[in-house]
């Protein structure tokens, strides 16, 4: 009992890694129309930026702040410069994820002779152990969670109390619509993309943190646990996200006690094909994409 009890914190951690991961995910393609598989490439360059701001010396929670610059300026570059002109060529949504398949192979071929085939660790002092009912966790990884609170709050505010909240809704039910009521779309999608960026970097860095050790080729592993919570939650749905994650956390690391760590992905993947034969539209029905965050 004492093993699923720790599966249970752990658990709450890696729920907060995909929770940061696939709101941001979710929201590119419920406003911008955008299933970017490059999204767990652009984690790993956010990743390393941190990781080299934290080997000159500075804490990895300031070199955080390096992960989240880094993936608002690659993500608004790759938008505006890469799928931006596609989109206005009229590519269809298939056409659209093949652009974004070779932009995360073109970021993995470009990053791996900067910083090698071997994997990567920050240098961080994981706190003391806290220990409550069966519950032991670092510092380190209280810490992860209290970021991720604080950073779906934030959320949940900008959508729900901010005139740039109220504009990305509108924007993801109509964007014909909202262009027409004088709401600046593009502009709009623009701060989507450093907004999202953002929360991709912070992702980056908190997912190399919680499993303490990263490479070019950990992408991949994260896409499929973003995927996997974003399509339980329901497409462009960020509150579902936030409840895909918790699911998705809870379930692999509850899988990892009782099999093997190794398993954790595939019982991602499985969810991921379940929800898709079962439920497709998600836990939270896409309605409007995000217009439902209203």
């Amino acid at each position: 009992m004492e093993l699923y009890v720790a599966a249970l914190g752990f658990g709450l951690v890696s729920a907060s890694v995909i929770a940061i991961a696939a709101v941001g995910f979710t929201m590119q393609f419920g406003i911008t129309n955008m299933i970017n598989l490059a999204y767990g490439e652009v984690m790993i360059v956010c990743a390393y930026a941190a990781f080299y701001v934290n080997r000159a010396g500075v804490t990895i929670w300031i070199a955080m702040i390096a992960g989240a610059l880094a993936g608002a300026a690659l993500s608004f570059l790759l938008n505006r410069f890469l799928y931006a002109p596609f989109q206005r060529k009229g590519t269809n949504l298939i056409g659209m994820v093949i652009v974004s398949l070779a932009a995360s192979l073109m970021i993995a071929n470009v990053l791996l002779p900067i910083v090698g085939y071997y994997t990567s660790s920050y240098v961080v002092d994981p706190g003391p152990l806290l220990r409550s009912h069966g519950l032991v966790l670092t510092t380190a990884q209280i810490a992860i969670i209290v970021v991720a609170v604080i950073l779906m709050l934030a959320i949940h505010g900008l959508l729900r109390y901010t005139r740039l909240g109220k504009a990305m809704r509108a924007t993801a039910a109509n964007p014909t619509l909202a262009r027409n009521c004088g709401i600046p779309t593009q502009r709009v999608i623009d701060m989507v993309w450093l907004i999202t960026g953002a929360l991709c970097g912070v992702a980056g860095v908190v997912a190399g943190l919680d499993s303490e050790n990263f490479s070019v080729a950990s992408g991949a592993g994260y896409l499929i646990t973003i995927v996997a919570a974003a399509v339980l939650g329901g497409a462009g749905q960020p509150y579902g996200a936030m409840i895909g994650a918790l699911i998705i956390g809870l379930v692999t690391e509850l899988s990892a006690a009782i099999w093997s760590p190794e398993y954790k992905e595939v019982v991602a993947f499985g969810v991921l094909v379940l929800v898709m034969v079962l439920r497709p539209q998600g836990l939270l029905a896409r309605r409007g994409a995000m217009a439902a965050a209203g």
